[in-house]
């Protein structure tokens, strides 16, 4: 049987009451059933301070992190989201965040479970189409969606309760404190009961109403906390989740596809054969947009076709000629000076490079559109959906407010859908040919047009003298980041693209609401400088740390190893947090830190606080010459991570089954990203042309051990944890090299320099239909 609460007694708003830190404001929205929605906390947390034998001077993340900027922006308009309570007894709930699967939706059922005492099973999560009026508050990044509705969606949920609670009081003619809740049904003190969808209308409000509401304390949570199973896990494993490309809701939206240039960016100027583009099988149109020509036809395949033969004229790209030696050469020349002089002390000094990666999601982009008239709609993956909409609303010449944009569930995102490149194009497409589409990228069009990791290069200076670190200086020199989408919406979108704050004020605010130092070294200094050389870059999943971490990490174990000291005790020697303490010291017990192990197999260990979380992972790296020269068709191999540990405290886990799936996910990407995954580029465009060149950890490259260790709640309120894992995985994995070698690698992906696939052409843009799938499976 489900427990039951008791209610409180309701506070009378009219009388004097006492504020507790618990204490959250809400509205009831005028609605024809029960429809609540949150507004702020009366109560802000201050961080605590750390000390050591020479402190570091706290950095601005320290006190003031990129969730904190991300909560803060979206707190103004959080009485804009609802929960609405159907006469069915389900909650619905039309999230203003992204599903990509990372499983938000998941979490915020249960969030809204919890605090009104319903069955998991009968809270209903959509996503939201794209709302202006949510100015801020329609972002997903930064690991910040649970942070950042952890309270206004709990507060809804429990405001949502307290009137159902009233509305059974007066029908049953019981105190609300004699009233208790559980699986969707509130029960009186004789055994009378009532369910919420009976309560649904005699709740509602028929005017917007402020009042105020108690939070469930953590210590009474049932459902938070404890593992959940994905609420789309049944649909995944079935085939029945739908993405953009399996939707029907446009009459003969029809295949289309994008013959694009030779080079990033490029235009075209003419197509020199429409006519036999036309009399191609099943195609009915051919149109011009930004970037490439659209072909549309009756199937995805006779647009592969159409695309083999089409002859265009192209204009030139933004980044003709370049490879990685070119840009290598002008980020080393761009690199600010270190400021530290090295006199009467010793140092380690380092410079590492990072190649170009890619962030394309297992989905390709896809984009349903249909514009005519003056007005459309749009259905795409969208993680700021509102910049997404005002934007294709300027480019088309469309009267603001004329556009709808629906956004749909997304097969992985890793940064990309920040940008709306496939819907843009969708709607450019079915505006020029008059008729609605359904617009899909090829894997090809996603690694050689789509966004990219930028290259950077990292410059590290520690100076130590007596047994102590006395500064440390890292400069992190990179390709421009594109964050012209802003924080979501039309102002500060433009303000990223405007001479006057420019992208480069908006890098320079990421970088350092992002970057602290988990050491106290002295004088610490961590600065950004980016050059912008014309690729389509974007976050990609944890931003710049895992290259910063893992400078930071190989430079730690070198100073260690010059001080004559373990590197697990090194690093307690100087940390500054006992969160991130308290994880290094579980990593290195449940890893064996230490461990005797064959000869050529080699432990690395690496830590790392973001998102108000702290995490460190261990690994133990096979270099042995019968691992490193393993074949495997068409692939990279080298050495292999062989057992992995990652220990995680993100204050309070809501779902620790969802957090364990993300760090495994961020190892993962940790290993790519230390061992074998990036784009070469080659005058003026990546080499890659599939996931069959681009090598992401594979099953033969994964850790036959992974463990996962969830610390116990340490602050009561969520972190973040999507990208968390990431950082310190790449970093402990290039630890661990580190170690095999006998110094710091130079560049990375260890394997960069290995190009083990033949490239596609360029002209064509997507190479035609596979042929032979069944006889030679990749």
């Amino acid at each position: 049987m489900p427990a039951h609460r008791r209610a409180p007694a309701v506070v009378d708003d009219a009388q004097p009451r006492e504020v507790g830190r618990r204490r959250f404001l809400g509205y009831l929205i005028a609605a024809p059933t029960l429809a609540v929605a949150a507004g702020g906390a009366w109560e802000l947390l201050k961080p605590d301070d750390a000390n050591a034998a020479i402190p570091s001077p706290p950095q601005p993340s320290d006190a003031y992190d990129l969730g904190d900027l991300q909560n803060d922006a979206a707190l103004p308009t959080a009485y804009l989201i609802k929960i609405v309570i159907n006469e069915d007894g389900t909650a619905s709930f039309a999230m203003p965040r992204a599903e990509v699967g990372q499983g938000i939706t998941t979490t915020v059922a249960m969030m809204i479970a919890e605090e009104l005492d319903l069955p998991l099973e009968k809270v209903k999560v959509s996503l939201a189409d794209a709302r202006p009026e949510l100015l801020l508050n329609q972002l997903t990044g930064g690991s910040n969606s649970v942070r950042s509705l952890y309270i206004p969606v709990r507060t809804a949920a429990a405001l949502a309760r307290q009137q159902l609670l009233l509305a059974a009081s007066k029908q049953l003619g019981v105190p609300v404190e004699n009233l208790t809740t559980a699986a969707g049904n509130i029960t009186g003190p004789t055994g009378q009961a009532l369910s919420y969808g009976s309560l649904a209308v005699p709740a509602a409000s028929s005017t917007l109403t402020s009042t105020s509401v108690v939070l469930k304390p953590a210590s009474k949570f049932s459902l938070l906390g404890t593992p959940q199973n994905r609420i789309d896990a049944l649909d995944i494993v079935t085939g029945r989740k739908q993405f953009a490309m399996d939707l029907d809701v446009v009459a003969d939206a029809k295949p289309t596809m994008v013959a694009r240039p030779p080079t990033i960016n490029g235009k075209p100027e003419k197509v020199n054969n429409m006519a036999a583009v036309l009399a191609m099988p099943g195609v009915t149109d051919v149109a011009m947009i930004t970037y490439g020509v659209a072909i549309r036809a009756e199937t995805f395949g006779q647009c592969i076709d159409a695309i083999q033969i089409i002859d265009v004229t192209w204009a030139g790209g933004t980044v003709d000629g370049q490879s990685d030696a070119t840009v290598e050469k002008k980020l080393k020349a761009a690199q600010l000076p270190l400021a530290v002089p090295n006199v009467l002390t010793q140092s380690v000094d380092t410079e590492i490079t990072f190649a170009f990666a890619s962030n394309s999601p297992l989905e390709p982009g896809c984009a349903v559109a249909d514009i005519k008239g003056g007005t459309g709609e749009i259905w795409c993956s969208l993680k700021v959906p509102i910049w997404a909409k005002e934007n294709i609303e300027q480019e088309l010449g469309m009267i603001p407010g004329s556009l709808t944009v629906h956004v749909v569930q997304g097969g992985g995102s890793f940064g990309r859908h920040l940008f709306h490149d496939v819907a843009l194009e969708a709607a450019q497409a079915s505006k020029k040919m008059g008729k609605p589409v359904k617009l899909m990228w090829t894997r090809t069009d996603d690694f050689r047009q789509g966004r990219t990791h930028p290259m950077s290069v990292a410059r590290v200076r520690a100076t130590y003298a007596l047994g102590n670190v006395v500064s440390y200086e890292q400069r992190h020199t990179s390709v421009r980041t594109d964050f012209t989408h802003g924080l979501g919406e039309v102002l500060t979108a433009t303000a990223a693209k405007s001479p006057l704050v420019g992208n480069y004020s908006f890098a320079q605010s990421i970088f350092l609401l992002t970057q602290s130092s988990p050491y106290n070294f002295g004088v610490t200094t961590q600065l950004l400088n980016e050059v912008d050389l014309g690729y389509n870059t974007g976050s990609m999943r944890n931003i710049y740390s895992p290259n910063t971490v893992t400078a930071e990490e190989l430079v730690v174990d070198q100073l260690a190893e010059r001080m004559g000291k373990d590197p697990v005790e090194f690093r307690k020697s100087f940390i500054k947090d006992e969160r991130l303490k308290a994880v290094l010291e579980k990593a290195a017990d449940e890893g064996e830190w230490g461990r005797s192990l064959p000869d050529g197999v080699f432990q690395g260990i690496a830590l790392h606080g973001e998102y108000r979380g702290a995490c460190c992972a261990l690994v133990e790296l096979d270099c042995r010459p019968e691992t490193v020269n393993r074949q495997i068709k068409d692939a990279v191999t080298g050495p292999r991570v062989t057992r992995a540990t990652l220990v995680v405290d993100v204050g309070l886990a809501l779902n620790p089954r969802g957090l364990e799936a993300q760090m495994l996910g961020g190892m993962n990407d940790g290993i790519a990203l230390a061992l074998t995954s990036s784009l070469h580029m080659k005058d003026g465009i990546p080499l890659e042309g599939s996931w069959d060149n681009y090598f992401y950890t594979r099953q033969w490259n994964t850790p036959p051990e992974m463990k996962v260790v969830i610390m116990p709640p340490t602050t009561g309120e969520p972190g973040g944890a999507g990208e968390l894992g990431v950082a310190p995985s790449m970093a402990a994995v290039a630890c661990a090299y580190a170690r095999s070698i006998g110094q710091i690698p130079t560049y990375f992906p260890i394997n960069h320099g290995t190009l083990s696939f033949e490239p596609y052409p360029v002209v064509p843009s997507s190479p035609n239909s596979p042929t032979d799938g069944l006889t030679n499976p990749l």
